[in-house]
């Protein structure tokens, strides 16, 4: 979920002056409860010792981190087959975060032509 959260909903916005403007809870999106699917699976890796590691522990933090960036990858492969839909031929660029705004504009729909 933390990668889920930093490729489509941690947004840092700064003002003119470059003040970070989204500098607490009240206006920097984490994910939530909400942003878990209703169907979340998770399996975790089995019968694969590592005398080298603490404990046999496995890999945490960032590795799984950069796994998360299937989700951007997905979200473009969806955004380009919404653009095929609708005529849309042609490069588009897609930043992290993909918030729903820039996914939207995107996809070229009637309120956000890109």
């Amino acid at each position: 979920m933390m990668g889920y959260g930093y490729f489509v909903l941690e947004e840092l916005l700064w003002d003119k002056d470059g003040k970070l403007q989204t500098n607490g809870p009240h206006n920097y999106k984490i994910p939530c409860i909400r942003d878990i699917p209703a169907q979340f699976n998770v399996t975790l890796l089995r019968n694969c010792p590592n005398p080298r590691a603490v404990y046999s522990s496995k890999g945490i933090g960032e590795p799984p981190l950069c796994l998360a960036s299937s989700v951007h990858f997905a979200l473009q492969d969806a955004i380009e087959s919404a653009r095929r839909d609708a005529g849309k031929t042609g490069v588009f660029s897609l930043a992290a975060p993909a918030t729903a705004d820039r996914i939207r504009k995107a996809c070229c729909d009637s309120s956000g032509e890109s």
